[in-house]
């Protein structure tokens, strides 16, 4: 197993980053919030987790340690693939999922696209003793944090929306008004994600 990435960043798309380790570029597909910290140039330690199918080999990649191992217990529950895990890390932070499953907050868990109530009850009923309770976090690995992360926060919010499952154009809208309650400031990718979020559970 991959455990994880310590190399230069060689480039940062919308929805994963390219390090190179030992002269091989290795892709990685990470949440917004992950690729918001990643600065192509820079050096970066990325926690990973390797999806094995029989046609293919997946790297995701995480600010720290407890994301990957949420991540991969996540997948622990029935019906819950690494796109819907990798979508609940977008969604919700480790300590939030891990509330949200100690209280059985169907709610919270619904606002993941993809989870309706059978799948959050679920995940409730076969991870409530296995997540751990809210802190239980090991070590986490330090990413840098970038200065300007390209692509923009719209670009980044925007096409995070489109593969959590939302259409393009409710994705522009959350992002045009997320922009506008920001007051003309850039805000932090995952923060802006967790209130288009927002705005589209309401919607």
């Amino acid at each position: 197993m991959i455990a994880h990435l310590n190399g230069a960043v060689s480039s940062v798309g919308l929805d994963g980053a390219v390090i190179e380790v030992g002269g091989v570029g290795l892709r990685v597909q990470c949440t917004p919030d992950t690729l918001a910290t990643l600065k192509p140039g820079e050096s970066a330690r990325v926690a990973t987790s390797l999806v094995v199918r029989e046609d293919s080999l997946t790297l995701f990649g995480f600010a720290t340690d407890d994301e990957r191992n949420v991540f991969e217990l996540l997948q622990a529950a029935s019906g819950v693939g690494p796109r819907l895990a990798l979508a609940m890390i977008a969604v919700h932070s480790p300590d939030a999922l891990r509330r949200a499953v100690a209280a059985e907050d169907v709610k919270a868990l619904t606002m993941v696209p993809g989870i309706g109530n059978k799948v959050a009850q679920r995940i409730i009923l076969e991870l409530k003793d296995r997540l751990g309770a809210p802190g239980d976090a090991g070590p986490g690995l330090a990413v840098p944090q970038a200065r300007g992360a390209a692509p923009s926060w719209r670009d980044q919010v925007m096409t995070g929306l489109v593969n959590l499952g939302w259409s393009a154009r409710d994705a522009e809208a959350a992002v045009a008004a997320v922009e506008a309650d920001s007051g003309g400031q850039a805000p932090d990718v995952a923060t802006a994600l967790r209130a288009a979020l927002r705005k589209l559970s309401k919607s």
